[in-house]
Parts: structure tokens; C-alpha cells; sequence
């Protein structure tokens, strides 16, 4: 099984015809991720890849009923992108765009949870069910099926640890990178209580970094809810206070969100974390003995 998506999920692309959209479209069909429709505004009755292109959402959900969308449109226009989206009924929205201000993600998240919509992102790489779907930018050839699933605040360690993961005999069930912003649509917690429902997802590796308190958070519902194996990674081991690092949520500001006490809270709770990235193949054979 999955969680979030599988072989069925109906896809739409916001942004199909620029230049990101296009070519990560081209990736997912050849994965065999259904892509239905595009949407692009003024550019109604293109096609992209033999895919059709609509003006609106509404009308591409009238014609595909499409549940699922990937936007890749512009920082300023994602905003009304993602609301779009929520208000013409697509209940799954994976968010691709960089560089959204914070005040139009909380406006498009409070809008669009008003809708029944789950948000994944802003700044991720999207969602992939090996074998069945993939709904993103994440490199499609070094995943594979399996019973492993992967939660990840970073996309290129996503990349780095399950390429180790798939070499070392462990596939995944369904991996998700929720992104790096100061707000996200979905967080650990939302995704380690889907994995948790999911009969097979076996184990669970979490790729966090410093800054903010959701991997605090998730090491408290694991301690007290979680009843599956979970490996953590941290990025940002040697970053100094008060100054980004690669993502705009990757900020340490005062004593929260640092590694020390990141690490900490997960080890309180019994969640071994890894030094290295090619640590964690290692410390699942060990646990899921």
C-alpha cells in the first residue's frame, strides 16, 4: 500500500507550460503518474507532452475530474495558485514553487484546510510511491518498492539517503518531502500518523535539520503514539546560530531548533539517530531484526 498516493490519484499541473512544468511533466508520465491536465492562464487549448491545457482548475476538474496537483507557477502567483486548487475541490495539492512569502502560504493554508485540502510543501520536493506514482521532482531511478517509509525536511538528502537505503536492500513504501519553509501545508506529526495506519509501512526514517520545533514535535508523538520503528537523520550539525542554512525554516534563533537539542529529545524517546546519512541502512538492520 501508500499513504497520499498511489497509481489511481487523477494529476493536474499548474504551470504546465513554463519551463519547470514542462519538463518535470515529461519525468512523471514517463514514471507512469497520471497527469489528466494542465493549467496554464491564456494558454487554454495547448497541449504539453499530448497533455491537454485549460485556462482554470474548475474547468480541468470538470472535464478530468482530477483529484491531485503539482504547481510549479511563480513565487507571487502561488498563493492564488494553491487556492484555486483547494476551491475547485482537489483534496491533494503539492506545492514545488520556492520563495513564497510567509504571509500568502498562511492565508493559501488556512484556505485551503478550510476546504477539506492538504497541502504538501511550499519548497519540496513533492511525493513518490515507488512503482506506482510520483508526484514531484525527486530523481524516480533510485527509489524502489518496499516497506520503509521516508519523511524529509530536505530534498537533495532525501535523495542522498534513500539512494543508500535502495542499495542496501530496503525499499520504500511511500516517501514525502514536506519542505523546508518556515510554514508547511503538512508536517512530520501529519505524516508519521499516515504511516502509522499504513499496514505496509514496516519502519520510518526522518530527515530533519535545525530550526523550528517540529522534529521535537514528532519525537513527542512517537513517544507516545508511534508503534514502528523510526531512524533519524539531522542536518546542520555545525551551523552557527542566527544564520540561515540552505532553507529559509533552517535558522536557529536563540536556544530552540538547534542540533543538540534536536537529537536530544529524539534519543530521549528511544529514536536512534544517525551520524552519517549511510548510517541509517545500518541502524535499520540492526532494528528491524
Amino acid at each position: 500500500m501508500a499513504i497520499l498516493l498511489t497509481s489511481e490519484n487523477k494529476v493536474l499541473v499548474q504551470g504546465i507550460t513554463g519551463r519547470d512544468g514542462s519538463f518535470h511533466t515529461k519525468l512523471m508520465l514517463d514514471y507512469g503518474t497520471k497527469i489528466l491536465a494542465g493549467v496554464t492562464p491564456g494558454k487554454g487549448g495547448q497541449k504539453v507532452h499530448g497533455v491537454p491545457v485549460y485556462n482554470t482548475v474548475k474547468e480541468a476538474v470538470k472535464e478530468h475530474g482530477v483529484d491531485t496537483s503539482i504547481i510549479f507557477v511563480p513565487a507571487r502567483f502561488a498563493a492564488d495558485a494553491i487556492m484555486e486548487a483547494a476551491d475547485s475541490g482537489i483534496k491533494l495539492i503539492v506545492v514545488i514553487t520556492e520563495g513564497i512569502p510567509v504571509k500568502d502560504v498562511i492565508e493559501a493554508k488556512e484556505f485551503a484546510e478550510s476546504k477539506g485540502a492538504r497541502i504538501i510543501g511550499p519548497n519540496c520536493p513533492g511525493i513518490i510511491t515507488p512503482g506506482q506514482s510520483k508526484v514531484g521532482i525527486l530523481p524516480a531511478h533510485i527509489f524502489k518498492p518496499g516497506k520503509i517509509g521516508v519523511v524529509s525536511r530536505s530534498g537533495t538528502l532525501t535523495y542522498e539517503i534513500v539512494s543508500h537505503l535502495t542499495n542496501n536492500g530496503f525499499g520504500q513504501s511511500t516517501a514525502i518531502g514536506i519542505g523546508g519553509d518556515p510554514v508547511i501545508g503538512t508536517k512530520f506529526v501529519d505524516v508519521l500518523r499516515m504511516f502509522k495506519e499504513d499496514p505496509d509501512t514496516e519502519g520510518v526514517v526522518l530527515i530533519g535539520e535545525i530550526g523550528g520545533t517540529d522534529e521535537q514535535d514528532a519525537a513527542e508523538y512517537i513517544s507516545k503514539e508511534f508503534n514502528k520503528p523510526v531512524v533519524a537523520f539531522i542536518a546542520g550539525r555545525t551551523a552557527p546560530k542566527e544564520k540561515r542554512m540552505g532553507h529559509a525554516g533552517a535558522i536557529i534563533m536563540g536556544s530552540e531548533g538547534t542540533y543538540d537539542e534536536k537529537r536530544k529529545k529524539f534519543e530521549e524517546v528511544g529514536v536512534r539517530v544517525a551520524d552519517l546519512p549511510e548510517d541509517i541502512p545500518k541502524i535499520l538492520k540492526e532494528i528491524l531484526k
